[in-house]
């Protein structure tokens, strides 16, 4: 896989296979990038498990917080990485003894090694790209803003003369 361009399909099959979402980094503090993508992954259907050691035994968003990837007591589809790219490798180990079939790693954070790692094991990989993000630009949420669109352009419009 060429972990620069991700071709559309394979995002949107990925999204479309989801159901469940182990978040290792997920944050209860609300202004933190992890709640919100969780909130609005919870939003479009998805269950979003926190795992976070520090908030072990709270909840997050009404799902329990879990020390580790490996103490999550279901099946997880997806492990979405909200840590620093050093941290990938333990990660991908985890996520391959739970049978995990993504490993997506947030903006900012990419290890090619752990990349390569997981996709030895059958992980499907992706990096330094956000799943809320890709969500809303595969299901079409992004146009309605204008964004992706064409509607909203950087380019100078010429002026119409009356």
């Amino acid at each position: 896989m060429d972990h620069d361009r991700y071709p559309d399909g394979y995002i949107a099959g990925i999204l479309r296979d989801t159901r469940t979402i182990a978040m290792v980094g997920a944050s209860p503090n609300w202004n933190r990038p992890s709640y919100f993508v969780m909130k609005y992954l919870q939003g479009k259907g998805f269950r979003v498990i926190p795992v976070n050691p520090r908030a072990a035994g709270e909840e997050i968003l009404g799902e329990r917080v879990y020390a580790a990837l490996t103490d999550v007591p279901v099946p997880v589809d997806m492990v979405d990485v909200f840590r620093a790219a050093d941290a990938a490798p333990g990660i991908v180990a985890d996520a391959i003894k739970i049978g995990a079939k993504v490993v997506w790693m947030q903006l900012g954070v990419r290890h090619d090694d752990a990349a390569a790692e997981a996709e030895a094991h059958g992980i499907k990989v992706v990096m330094d790209r956000c799943p809320k993000i890709e969500y809303g630009r595969h299901s079409g949420e992004l146009s309605w803003g204008g964004f992706d669109s064409g509607i909203i352009t950087s380019r100078r419009t010429r002026k119409v003369q009356s």
